[in-house]
């Protein structure tokens, strides 16, 4: 368990697994390379989902393949983990999560690509684009996290 020193409606369950992080992030870097190497194509969640939306001849199949894999694979943890899912933000109010994914999406278009195209993909191309994209929202990132954390908590 981590002591953030939050107050216990934000303190949050978190348990660092070193195996399973290093398995995970190499079949992520594998897929995303096979996708660069066999059909060309970014392994940027923003971008597939976009091409969706726009669909162009030809790119519909892989993109709903990748898309609905991800959605098997998260109904897959919730029913062999169901309590992963539930304490990704413990006691964090639904509306805040809301926004936060809202702004997310908003940040991904501004930032013209999203943490998985810029920071797997990109960073790993040495694009200086996707260096600067991936510094912003890290750095982001951790200033939401200590203001929901240490901050939201005192407000009244």
């Amino acid at each position: 368990m981590l002591d953030t020193g939050a107050s216990a409606s934000y303190a949050p369950v978190m348990s660092f697994t070193p195996g399973s992080a290093v398995i995970g992030g190499a079949l992520i870097g594998l897929s995303a390379s096979l996708l660069l190497v066999v059909d060309g194509y970014i392994a940027g969640i923003s971008g597939i989902v976009g091409g969706l939306v726009r669909p162009k001849r030809g790119s519909v199949a892989w993109r709903v393949a990748f898309v609905a894999g991800l959605l098997v694979g998260g109904l897959f943890l919730v029913f062999a983990m169901p309590n992963a899912i539930a304490t990704i933000a413990p006691g964090i109010p639904a509306i805040l999560v809301a926004i936060g994914g809202i702004l997310v999406g908003f940040g991904t278009r501004l930032g013209n690509g999203c943490t998985s195209g810029h920071g797997v993909c990109g960073v790993s191309r040495g694009s200086p684009r996707s260096i600067a994209a991936v510094l912003t929202f890290m750095a982001t990132g951790a200033l939401a996290t200590f203001l929901v954390l240490h901050v939201l908590p005192r407000l009244p």
